[in-house]
């Protein structure tokens, strides 16, 4: 059975396009990445603010978003000699462009009609929806996936995905699985270097990895509410954004920039190792996967902040870092058909489990 998973993140680099068996195991097959265009990552980000005809805007967007993403699939399956009734679903995440569950919304775009007429292809969408209808979060929506993929036959392992934010499933045998967001993982690290030296990302963390971390900085980002709250918990750019960085910034003597870049990446790695040691305190494996587990700088810190774990990329299982999300919406989009229930109450504090999707026929 082959599905197609899409993943556009909060990172708005682009759209990971994974094709993936779903036969009693979960394979990667192919994949195929495409960079967002700069015009339209910039309607996205400003999106996630209000503004003036964001209805418009909004439909606007979603169809080039979903242009783009029909390119890519459409791509992709030329690449691997295959017609479109070889695939059975689409599972499309869409773009978020806001998440605030505690006011009972989250908004991802994406047109999955207009996906399925372009591709000819079923589409299933809308995953987070029923579950923040259910009283949960509607994120993380991974760990089930996680959980599937590298269950843990003994001891205690967690898997972390460093997106624009970042977000912790923890495995252990005979246990219902877990998780939640940590808070921001590359989301302040891509906006502070776009903002200082024009350039998408800090490559390796080399830049952070030029600077001092100043302590006072840290405390001030540290002293978030939403660092001292216990999961089931998710968090989006409505919360963490260059504003919010600013505003700090503007209530402490000048620093240099790269101690800033220096400083926000320790506040990644702080709030992640927090909330993994204050909720499993004896993992023995951390699995990165996302954007971050090719952050040279920031795996380095995982490593000296938890010294009795090992870390590594979900490579060393087998499975590239790149493609996990993406795979993750695939099987979420079997499960949907297949009626399979995907949340998970002890991730999301939703009030029980819940088909997760709604289906957009070829």
């Amino acid at each position: 059975m082959l599905y197609i998973g899409v993943m556009s993140g909060t990172s708005l680099d682009g759209l990971d396009i994974a094709l993936v068996a779903l036969d009693g195991s979960i394979r990667l097959l192919a994949s195929h990445y495409i960079p967002m265009p700069q015009a339209l990552r910039a309607e996205l980000l400003g999106l996630c603010a209000s503004g003036p005809d964001e209805i418009a805007r909004a439909a606007i967007a979603e169809q080039n978003w979903v242009s783009l993403a029909a390119q890519g699939i459409n791509t992709l399956l030329e690449q691997q000699r295959l017609k479109p009734d070889a695939v059975r679903a689409i599972g499309s995440h869409g773009q978020t462009i806001r998440h605030e569950p505690a006011r009972g919304f989250t908004v991802q775009i994406g047109n999955p009609a207009l996906l399925a007429e372009l591709t000819g292809i079923t589409v299933v969408s809308d995953f987070r929806r029923r579950d923040v209808a259910a009283g949960g979060q509607g994120a993380p929506l991974v760990p089930a996936f996680h959980e599937a993929l590298f269950e843990a036959r003994k001891g205690q392992r967690a898997v972390l995905n460093v997106g624009g934010f970042s977000n912790l499933s923890l495995i252990e045998p005979g246990q219902a699985v877990s998780g939640f967001d940590c808070g921001p993982g590359n989301v302040l690290l891509d906006a502070w270097i776009q903002d200082q030296r024009n350039e998408p990302y800090d490559r390796n963390g080399q830049w952070a990895a030029s600077g001092r971390v100043d302590s006072a900085l840290l405390q001030a980002l540290l002293s978030d509410p939403f660092f001292q709250t216990q999961g089931p918990k998710s968090t989006g750019r409505e919360v963490f954004n260059l504003n919010w960085l600013k505003r700090h910034l503007s209530r402490l003597p000048a620093l240099a920039a790269e101690d800033i870049q220096a400083t926000l990446l320790e506040l990644s790695a702080r709030t992640i190792v927090e909330s993994l040691t204050s909720a499993q305190e004896k993992t023995e494996e951390l699995l990165v996967c996302g954007g971050g587990a090719h952050n040279a700088a920031l795996m380095a810190r995982l490593a000296q902040l938890l010294p009795g774990t090992r870390v590594g990329s979900t490579a060393t299982h087998g499975v590239d870092p790149d493609w996990v999300e993406a795979m993750a919406f695939a099987w979420l989009a079997q499960c949907c058909l297949d009626g399979i229930k995907a949340n998970r109450p002890s991730v999301t504090g939703a009030r029980g489990l819940r088909v997760l999707g709604a289906i957009y026929p070829a």
